[in-house]
C-alpha cells in the first residue's frame, strides 16, 4: 500500500539515525524554506581578480553620488570594489621615496634585493608597492613587470635590506636598479597559530640530556645556515645530538629546528623556532641540544597561547570609510572624492593607535574603539577591556571635556573585549565571558552601560550578528540569543559543531545573515583545518519553540571567510579563501587568495568564467513500519517487521534537470546501510513512479543532484510498502 513519508525541518545530529525517525540527519548545499528542503542558490564571482591573502572583513556603503562600494580587508591589503573593478586603497606606513641604485639582481635567481633606509618593524609577508622602476641592467626584467603590482617581502635580510621574489629568474647580476618604494601598514598573518610565551619555552624550564657542542663557522642574522647560505649548520661534533625526527638546538637565545644529521652538519634547519628571535652567532658559539626542553612539566612542542591573526573592523560615517587594523590604528577613506579610487586610506589624526574593535554608533554618530589605549598614542597602554568614544561627529576629538561628548569606559566582566555590533536600540559589546549593552543617553554621560549576560562570551570577533532586534552569537559553550533577555538556544547539531571545532582558530569564525531566507550562518574551521571549511545555519524565520531549525554544510565550495546580507547590492555577498593558490595581483604571494562572490544567482557556481555544478544532497533518518490489524501498515513503527518497498512516487515542488534518489537499507542500527537493488534511481521531471526492489527493517532516503543547471525543492514522497516477516 502507498504510504506518505514526511520529515520535520532541519537536521538532527544529536541522536542516531535510528532515533531520528521522521527527521533529516545531514546533507550539504541545502536549506529549509517553509519547512521543506531545497538546494541552495548559486553564486557568481564578482570581477575577474583574485585578492591577495585571506579576506577578514567585508563592508558595503553608498556615497553621496549613489555609487556603491564593497570594502574588502584581507590580512595583507584593503580593497574597494565598485563597478566590477577592484581598487587598492591600503594605507601607506612608510614612503621611502625614490631609491637610486638600490634594486639588485643575481643571475639565475628570481630574488631581487632592495636596500632601504631602514627595515625596522618589517617582517616577511609585508607588502611593498614599487613605482618608477628601472630594472637592474641586463636582468631581463622590464618596467612593465612592476606596473600596477604589489610585492610581498620574502625575507628581511638585515637592518636595511629586504628581498622580493619575481616570477622568473634574472639574466644577470647587477646592483644599479632604481625604484620608488612604499611600505603598506602590516595587518597580520593568514593563520591563527600557537605561540610560545611565559611558562613555555626557555623561561623557568629544564632540559633533558643537555648535550652541548660548538659552531664550526658563524651564523648570520638571516634564515640561512653556516656561511650565510643553505639550510645546514656545521658543528665541531654532533655526538649526542638526536638524528631522526624534528629536533631543536639553542644558540644564544635563538632556537633552531633541524630534521637530520649528515656528517658534522645538522640539516633541514629552520631559524627562530618555537617563538624565539633570530640573531647572529659567532664561530665557536655554544650549541645546546634543546629537543627535550620542558617548561613546568609541559613539552615545549605544545602551547596554549595563540597569536591572533590579521583582522579588520570596517564601518562608515556617511561617505567616509573607517577601517581599523586589529590591535592597530584606525584609518579613513573619503569615497566622495572625484578621484576616490586613486586615493588611499590615511590614519585618523588624534585617534588611539592600538584597538581591538571599532564601530560607528548611529544615529548619534560617535566612533567607538574597543580594547584601546588608556593614553592616546601610547600603544603600551592598550587595555583589552577599555573603550573610548569620540566626540559626536568628530572622529579626531577623543579627550573628554565639558564641551564635547567624548568619553571612556572600562568594562568589568571578562579579560578582553571580543567584539561589538550595532543593534536596534543599543550597541552590543561582548567580552570573552559576558554581554554588555551600550545605549546613547546624551549629556552628561553620553552612553549608559549595562551587563545583561554572563557565561555567554563571544568566541571570536566576527561570531555575532544582529537582525530584527535580536542578537545571535556563538560562544565557547553554545549558541545564544538576546532579545531583551538572554537565551541559550536549543541546537540539534550542537555536538556535531563543537566536538569538531578548531578553537585555536576562533577568530576565523564568521557570522552572517541571509535575510532573503531568514538565515543566520556561522562559518567555522573544523579541528583538522586552520581555515574556514564548514557552515552551520539557524533559520530564525521558520524556527519555533518546539522545533528549532538548524542545518549544516560541509561542502568544500561553500564556506565563506566573510559574508554580508543584501542591504546594499540587493543580493548577499561573501568571500572564499584558498590557502594553496598564489596567483593574484601581488608578486611573490604566499598567503593564498580570496574570491569575492554574489550569492543567490541561479543554481550553479560561476568562478573565473567557468560554470560548475553545485552538488547538493540530503539524508533522512531511518524509518520503519508497524502493522496493525485495524490500521494496516504505518510508519514510525517499532521496527519489528521487515518492510518491502516495490516502488516510490517522487514528488518535487520544483525540479530542473535530473535528481538522484537512493533508498538506504539496514536491518540493525549498527549495520552499515546498503543501497536498494537497482538503485540509485535517476528521476526526471516527467517520472511518475519508480519501481525498485528494497527490503529491510529500516529505510533511509537520500536526495541529491550532481549536474550543472539541476535544481530541486522536495515535496511529499510516497512509498509502496508491504510488511514482511520478523526476520
Amino acid at each position: 500500500m502507498l504510504q506518505k513519508i514526511g520529515f520535520l525541518p532541519g537536521f538532527n545530529k544529536q541522536i542516531t539515525p535510528t532515533g531520528a525517525e521522521a527527521q533529516w540527519t545531514g546533507g550539504e548545499n541545502v536549506r529549509f524554506r517553509y519547512g521543506t528542503p531545497e538546494k541552495i542558490g548559486g553564486w557568481s564571482q564578482l570581477g575577474d581578480k583574485a585578492l591577495t591573502g585571506s579576506a577578514r572583513a567585508l563592508h558595503q556603503m553608498v556615497n553621496k553620488e549613489g555609487i556603491k562600494y564593497a570594502i574588502i580587508g584581507t590580512n595583507r591589503i584593503l580593497y574597494a570594489y565598485s563597478g566590477g573593478v577592484y581598487y587598492d586603497i591600503h594605507p601607506i606606513k612608510t614612503d621611502f621615496g625614490a631609491l637610486t641604485n638600490k634594486l639588485a639582481s643575481t643571475s639565475g635567481s628570481a630574488i631581487l634585493t632592495i636596500t632601504l633606509s631602514t627595515t625596522a618593524g618589517m617582517t616577511a609577508g609585508d607588502i611593498l608597492f614599487l613605482e618608477d622602476v628601472t630594472p637592474p641592467t641586463g636582468s631581463g626584467y622590464s618596467a612593465s613587470d612592476f606596473d600596477d603590482k604589489s610585492f610581498m617581502i620574502t625575507e628581511v635580510v638585515d637592518a636595511t635590506s629586504v628581498t622580493i621574489t619575481m616570477g622568473s629568474t634574472a639574466s644577470a647580476t647587477a646592483t644599479d636598479g632604481d625604484c620608488s618604494v612604499k611600505w603598506y601598514y602590516p595587518v597580520g598573518p593568514a593563520e591563527q597559530v600557537g605561540v610560545y610565551g611565559y611558562g613555555i619555552s626557555q623561561w623557568g624550564g629544564t632540559v633533558t640530556n643537555p648535550q652541548t657542542n660548538t659552531l664550526d663557522g658563524a651564523l648570520g642574522d638571516n634564515v640561512y645556515g653556516t656561511g650565510g647560505s643553505g639550510t645546514s649548520i656545521t658543528l665541531d661534533s654532533v655526538t649526542g645530538f638526536p638524528t631522526t625526527g624534528t629536533n631543536y638546538i639553542l644558540v644564544g637565545t635563538e632556537e633552531i629546528s633541524y630534521t637530520g644529521v649528515s656528517g658534522l652538519n645538522l640539516t633541514g634547519i629552520t631559524r627562530a623556532a618555537r617563538g624565539t628571535t633570530r640573531a647572529a652567532h659567532s664561530d665557536g658559539a655554544t650549541v645546546t641540544n634543546y629537543s627535550d626542553y620542558a617548561a613546568w612539566g609541559q613539552a615545549a612542542a605544545t602551547t596554549d597561547k595563540v597569536a591572533e591573526p590579521g583582522l579588520w573592523s570596517l564601518d562608515n560615517l556617511g561617505s567616509t570609510l573607517l577601517a581599523l587594523i586589529f590591535n592597530g590604528a584606525v584609518f579613513e577613506w573619503d569615497s566622495d572624492l572625484t578621484n576616490a579610487v586613486d586615493t588611499r586610506a590615511t590614519i585618523v589624526s588624534g585617534a588611539p593607535t592600538a584597538s581591538r574593535d571599532m564601530l560607528v554608533s548611529t544615529p548619534d554618530r560617535h566612533l567607538v574603539l574597543f580594547g584601546t589605549e588608556t593614553t592616546i598614542g601610547d600603544t603600551t597602554t592598550q587595555d583589552d577591556m577599555f573603550l573610548r568614544f569620540s566626540s559626536q561627529e568628530d572622529i579626531t576629538d577623543w579627550a573628554p571635556t565639558a564641551i564635547n561628548s567624548a568619553g571612556t569606559q572600562r568594562l568589568a566582566a571578562g579579560s578582553r573585549i571580543m567584539g561589538s555590533k550595532l543593534g536596534r536600540n543599543a550597541l552590543y559589546v561582548w567580552t570573552d565571558t559576558s554581554l554588555f549593552t551600550m545605549r546613547f543617553v546624551g549629556q552628561p554621560f553620553t552612553f549608559a552601560f549595562e551587563q545583561v549576560g554572563t557565561n555567554c562570551g563571544l568566541i571570536g570577533k566576527n561570531a555575532a550578528v544582529e537582525v530584527d532586534g535580536a542578537a545571535y552569537w556563538m560562544s565557547d559553550n553554545g549558541f545564544f540569543r538576546f532579545t531583551g533577555k538572554l537565551e541559550s538556544m536549543d541546537c540539534l547539531v550542537e555536538d556535531y559543531v563543537y566536538d569538531d571545532l578548531n578553537t585555536t582558530s576562533n577568530q576565523f569564525i564568521y557570522c552572517g545573515i541571509n535575510n532573503l531566507f531568514g538565515e543566520v550562518m556561522w562559518f567555522y574551521p573544523t579541528a583538522d583545518s586552520n581555515v574556514v571549511n564548514r557552515c552551520v545555519v539557524y533559520s530564525y524565520l521558520d524556527s519555533t519553540a518546539s522545533r528549532p531549525i538548524w542545518f549544516t554544510n560541509a561542502s568544500s565550495i561553500f564556506p565563506r571567510s566573510t559574508w554580508i546580507d543584501s542591504a546594499i547590492f540587493g543580493l548577499p555577498h561573501g568571500t572564499s579563501y584558498d590557502a594553496g593558490t598564489d596567483t593574484c595581483d601581488t608578486v611573490g604571494n604566499t598567503d593564498g587568495i580570496s574570491i569575492y562572490y554574489e550569492h543567490e544567482t541561479g543554481v550553479n557556481q560561476v568562478k573565473g568564467g567557468t560554470t560548475s555544478a553545485i552538488a547538493a544532497n540530503i539524508l533522512s533518518g531511518d524509518f520503519d513500519i508497524t502493522q496493525d490489524q485495524k490500521q494496516g501498515i504505518t510508519f514510525r513503527g517499532d521496527g519489528e517487521f521487515i518492510m518491502r518497498v516495490s516502488r516510490f512516487l517522487p514528488d518535487f515542488i520544483t525540479q530542473a534537470g535530473n535528481t538522484i534518489v537512493e533508498l538506504d537499507l539496514r536491518d540493525f542500527p549498527n549495520e552499515t546501510a546498503a543501497s536498494s537493488t537497482l538503485g540509485p534511481f535517476t528521476i526526471t521531471s516527467s517520472t511518475k513512479y519508480q519501481s525498485c526492489r528494497a527490503r529491510g527493517r529500516s529505510v533511509a532516503v537520500k536526495i541529491s543532484n550532481t549536474a550543472v543547471d539541476s535544481n530541486w525543492k522536495l515535496g511529499t514522497f510516497r512509498l509502496d510498502v508491504h510488511a514482511g516477516g520478523r526476520r
